[in-house]
């Protein structure tokens, strides 16, 4: 691998600002139209547009992109925030499958896929543990 392909962060390899603004909208329209997904789509507000910003900011952040997002809030633990959702092990497996859903939608480098499904898997069941799947 050369010395610039290591270097390409996963926020640039996702396309950069747009690349991220794709991956959370289409996260959250396959949360919309799925019915799969009505569990999950219960926990959120009804109105999704903060949510998507939100997503996009996290990303931006956590895939090594500006960090505007984080500098706003002060900090973020993605724990304590989705602790008061109360995951369970159903909803967080709906959470994962509408994400590999949306990384399929935007047709997301297999390499960077398969690293994020990785990382958003443990958080997920770190979300849920202790929870029942109902």
């Amino acid at each position: 691998m050369s010395d610039a392909a290591e270097q390409t962060t996963p926020y640039e390899m996702i396309g950069g600002a747009e690349g991220v603004r794709r991956l959370a909208d289409a996260f959250y329209d396959a949360m919309e139209r799925n019915p799969a997904y009505a569990a999950l789509r219960e926990m959120h507000e009804p109105d999704l547009d903060p949510m998507r910003d939100s997503l996009a900011g996290f990303f931006s952040v956590w895939l090594g992109g500006p960090r505007d997002w984080l500098e706003k809030r002060g900090g973020f633990c993605i724990m304590s925030r989705h602790a008061k959702m109360n995951m369970t092990q159903r909803t967080a497996a709906q959470w994962m499958e509408a994400i590999r859903e949306a990384m399929r939608d935007i047709n997301m480098p297999a390499e960077l896929a398969e690293k994020m499904d990785d990382a958003l898997s443990q958080m997920a069941r770190a979300m849920a543990a202790g929870r029942p799947a109902a």
